[in-house]
């Protein structure tokens, strides 16, 4: 009798211990599951994650540069920028980047000076070694860095974010949306830009309701050109409808040389000054101002009435493009038809 109570308690132990063992091997099995699921979502995410950037041909001062089409697979995560104006827009975004050009920062971007930020050499002569480092998921340039573009696409992905100043409103909309898509910022994109499209509603009801007539110059050690439609600055007139005080200036890029000679016989009843010397001169000094409130523009109706407006340099020269940047200008023009 003893014996038979022994062999059923450890028929019972027995018992116990496969029930337990199998227990063990349910669980592992469930998360070794659970594991490919998460596996197999991460692989389904990247998948969904296609973003295809179409080539382009961009005429420069040394030819036309050939933009190959680019496509992603996944969001990029190290990020060097070309422009401040893309830079503008991602930091409007909240989208970070690795490596920007820091020796060429307007001060309402100053945070990528910090050391946290790579910096990527100069819009025209990048540091390629330190790219080469930094392994890039993407290149973002314009204009001043296309030369480069075909040693910059060796490294990385490399996309043209430029702004067609003959095709203004449009080109800015497009890189505003390109930002969006391609950092899955999209709803951010879509507000951002209505917001920028209703300041650009109200700067035009002003224009649009005034008579007076205005001119763009810049001024560079003492030297003026004008700027009208179609040209660097030609958002004064094409997106902001601000009337020409001369239909017939040259489209460049470094716009039409005038004299003071040439504002007084224009007579503008605004006259809109970018000071190129204040942001490009390592202590700010610039004759600008001076040379520009002489006794021959004082001749105008402009001066006369106290229509001179000097434009935000940073904005204006180092920065356009951009959703903050731009926006800036709006309201800069604005400034002079109220």
């Amino acid at each position: 009798m003893k014996n038979w109570k022994l062999l059923t308690l450890l028929m019972a132990m027995m018992l116990l211990v496969l029930a337990a063992c199998g227990s063990k091997d349910k669980e592992e099995g469930t998360t070794s599951t659970e594991g490919e699921g998460q596996q197999e979502e991460n692989k389904t995410e990247e998948a969904a994650y296609s973003v295809t950037i179409p080539g382009s041909t961009i005429e420069g001062r040394d030819g036309n540069t050939v933009f190959e089409e680019v496509t992603l697979d996944k969001k990029p995560e190290k990020v060097v920028v070309f422009d401040n104006g893309f830079l503008d827009t991602l930091d409007a975004l909240g989208v970070e980047v690795t490596a920007v050009v820091q020796g060429s920062m307007p001060a309402y971007l100053s945070k990528f000076e910090d050391s946290k930020y790579e910096n990527a050499g100069t819009l025209f002569e990048p540091d390629y070694e330190k790219l080469s480092s930094i392994q890039p998921d993407i290149i973002f340039i314009s204009g001043r860095a296309a030369a480069a573009y075909a040693e910059l696409s060796k490294i990385a992905p490399t996309v043209y974010v430029g702004v067609d100043n003959k095709n203004f409103l449009e080109s800015f909309k497009a890189n505003v949306e390109l930002a969006g898509k391609i950092f899955d910022k999209e709803q951010e994109a879509a507000d951002a830009f209505a917001a920028y499209q209703a300041k650009v509603d109200e700067v035009k009801a002003a224009t649009g309701a005034s008579e007076e007539k205005a001119l763009v110059v810049l001024g560079s050690e003492g030297a003026l050109s004008a700027y009208g439609s179609g040209s660097r600055f030609g958002v004064v007139h094409d997106v902001f409808g601000a009337k020409q005080a001369d239909d017939k200036i040259e489209a460049s890029t470094h716009g039409m040389e005038a004299s003071f000679e040439y504002v007084l016989d224009v007579n503008p009843d605004i006259l809109f000054v970018v000071d190129r010397d204040a942001v490009v001169n390592e202590n700010g000094e610039s004759g600008t101002k001076g040379a520009i409130e002489n006794e021959i523009v004082s001749g105008t109706n402009a001066v006369k009435n106290g229509k001179v407006f000097y434009l935000n340099p940073e904005t204006w020269y180092l920065s356009g493009g951009g959703l903050q940047s731009e926006t800036s200008k709006a309201e800069d023009v604005l400034k002079a038809y109220k």
